[in-house]
């Protein structure tokens, strides 16, 4: 074997190392959650988990959103409405996506779409998308609505929340909806 051969096998080996090694960099990055403490994955009805029953926390209420919409930083919610676009439109007259279009949602009635398949749980959901319905579907879509097909895990912190709830109020509405006040 000549000393071009092996010079060709040790860069093989060493491209595959440098390849292996950005591979697991960038789905770190990709896939790094902020709230480590938190599990990941889905929960599976009917198999028990010891580590829930060991530590089962109180039924936590809805935080009342209120408060931080006065002060929610719309920069955080223009970032904040990516998440949401993987499967919402929200420009006026575009298609559904995955999701429904999504201009106009503040105020209007839940399942209301022209033309997208709302699941049989968010169709029997009724009432309005207000301040504080968005606010606890969006803590936890399925918690606030169990059987939605909503697949997102929620956004936890309250600030979050309201930022992206003004931002979409302030900027894909005809008529966004005055801030409410305590």
């Amino acid at each position: 074997m000549s000393g071009l051969e092996l010079n060709k096998i040790a860069a093989s080996i060493l491209l595959a190392g440098l390849v292996a090694m950005l591979s697991g960099v960038i789905a770190e990055e990709l896939y790094h959650d902020e709230d480590e403490g938190e599990k990941r994955g889905y929960k599976v009805e009917g198999v028990a988990d010891d580590s829930a029953a060991a530590a089962a926390p109180a039924e936590e209420k809805p935080v009342d959103i209120t408060p931080y919409l006065a002060k929610a930083d719309l920069a955080l919610g223009q970032q904040l409405i990516g998440r949401c676009q993987t499967c919402h439109t929200f420009q006026k007259g575009q298609p559904n996506g995955v999701g429904p279009n999504q201009y106009g949602l503040v105020g209007r009635k839940t399942a209301s779409v022209q033309g997208f398949n709302y699941s049989d749980a968010m169709s029997k959901k009724g009432g309005d998308w207000n301040f504080q319905a968005l606010s606890d579907f969006l803590a936890s879509p399925q918690k606030a609505v169990p059987g939605t097909r909503m697949a997102f895990a929620g956004l936890k912190k309250p600030e979050e929340r309201a930022a992206l709830i003004m931002y979409i109020n302030k900027n894909f509405s005809d008529n966004p909806l005055p801030v409410p006040s305590k």
